[in-house]
């Protein structure tokens, strides 16, 4: 199997089966709390009264990213295998890789820096902010690898069968 075929097939079936890897799914809860987090360690700071319950939300949010970029890691540690060595597309893995353990390592700083009942330091929302910078370029990472590049997608042959029309009953 040539190396563009090999990326396509998961190496485990913990992976999510041929054309549906689990890994983009797993994504969204860190991507989602850590959003969210951000908007409420932001809402600590400006809505008057409440900055106890949000700093306290945010940091649920933070802890629950932790944890979902965790198991989204492992998946897409898995993913990683199946791609060839000493390719283009191997280093764009890594890099994708590295930026996201360096954001997770971030957001688990912040959580053990947070205090409950007061609002978010500046500090940690600026850290809070860069880490969803680093998001952001990660996830261009990530869409590269899968769109551009199709780890894990389809082969072509196995998406034309979407588009055949459909015989009638």
């Amino acid at each position: 199997m040539d190396g563009m075929r090999q990326a396509k097939h998961p190496v485990t079936k913990l992976a999510g089966p041929y054309g549906h890897p689990f890994h983009p799914i797993l994504v969204t809860v860190p991507i989602g709390a850590w959003v969210a987090s951000f908007v409420f360690d932001l809402g600590s700071r400006l809505v008057p009264g409440d900055a106890a319950a949000l700093a306290t939300g945010a940091r649920w949010l933070v802890a629950i990213g932790v944890l979902g970029a965790a198991a989204a890691a492992l998946v897409g540690f898995l993913d990683l295998f199946a791609i060839p060595t000493g390719t283009r597309v191997f280093r764009t893995a890594l890099t994708h890789m590295a930026l996201n353990l360096t954001i997770t390592a971030g957001y688990l700083l912040s959580f053990l820096l947070r205090h409950p009942g007061r609002a978010v330091p500046t500090g940690l929302i600026v850290l809070s902010a860069g880490c969803l910078a680093g998001l952001g370029v990660s996830g261009l990472l990530g869409g590269r690898l899968a769109f551009h590049y199709g780890v894990r997608v389809a082969d072509e042959d196995t998406q034309a069968t979407g588009y055949h029309p459909r015989e009638k009953d």
